[in-house]
């Protein structure tokens, strides 16, 4: 499946992997996890268990690369990059409605 296809299933948990500061300064995406990148490792139980498919994001999309690189070695089994939290929200709300 493709991501879009992931997010008009509406099935996914999201993952924000940017630093808290990041979301009090910039703004975030409403029901998305924040964990941020340097704890991803320690947590990455937690993001194993989720049973359906993970879209991680971040600012630009390259920490939520680098977090589903090493997630994706860890056996995730359906990960996303979503890429700019931005973005991604844009993308969101015209495949879903407002939030």
């Amino acid at each position: 499946m493709s991501l879009i296809e992931v997010i008009k299933s509406g099935n996914y948990e999201l993952i924000d992997v940017r630093e808290p500061m990041e979301l009090e300064m910039d703004g975030n995406i409403e029901g998305a996890q924040n964990i941020p990148l340097g704890e991803v490792e320690d947590r990455k139980e937690e993001i194993l268990s989720v049973e359906k498919p993970v879209i991680l994001f971040c600012r630009s999309g390259n920490r939520s690369g680098k977090a589903l690189e090493y997630l994706n070695g860890q056996g995730l089994k359906e990960g996303y990059n979503g890429g700019g939290w931005a973005e991604l929200k844009a993308v969101l709300e015209a495949n879903q409605g407002t939030f």
